[in-house]
């Protein structure tokens, strides 16, 4: 119990670093597009549009997009069949919870691997954006790594249901749908 005790606290640990790694780089994504709009509108009225503006955002919401599976993840926040898991109770809910988050890890996982496998054609290619030049493979880098941080998250996610009492939804997020668990019971 206590190596067991050991290892959530562990994983709790590095789960909040990478947490804040992510919340930086989006929180950073967003507000960048905002300045870059910004400009845009401003030098637009003063007759200087910024040309690369558009491949920029495009290129954010793309690394906003991919990176923010993870972030997602993490807080429970991402689409869930709920109406199927809300007819289980107990210890059925937790086998389904602990497969849904095991097999969308699974995915996001290969995913992950032909992301990768994209992004290394790209590079060979040699493809760069139009306006800055910017090679492809490096923003769609954002595609395998969040892709494998979106599987990380469920994967802590059925750790955790293994190893703890109680149903959750993701690794420090506790299904409240469930009475047994807020009883004791599981």
């Amino acid at each position: 119990m206590r190596l067991i005790n050991f290892l959530i606290k562990t994983l709790a640990v590095l789960d909040r670093g990478l947490e804040r790694c992510e919340a930086i780089l989006l929180s950073g994504a967003v507000l960048a597009m905002a300045v870059l709009n910004v400009a845009n509108v401003i030098g637009r009225n003063l007759g200087h549009s910024l040309p690369f503006t558009g491949e920029l955002n495009r290129l954010l919401i793309v690394l906003i997009t991919f990176m923010g599976v993870g972030y997602a993840a993490r807080k429970a926040r991402h689409i869930r069949m709920s109406a199927l898991a809300e007819q289980f109770h107990g210890i059925s809910a937790k086998i389904l919870h602990i497969t849904i988050h095991l097999g969308t890890a699974v995915l996001l996982f290969a995913l992950a691997w032909f992301a990768l496998d994209y992004v290394q054609q790209t590079r060979q290619i040699g493809s760069v954006t139009a306006s800055l030049h910017i090679p492809l493979y490096l923003i769609y880098l954002a595609i395998p790594i969040g892709l494998c941080l979106g599987g990380i998250q469920f994967l802590l996610a059925a750790i955790r249901n293994i190893a703890t009492p109680g149903v959750y939804l993701a690794f420090n997020v506790p299904d409240t749908q469930d009475d047994d668990h807020h009883n004791g019971r599981i």
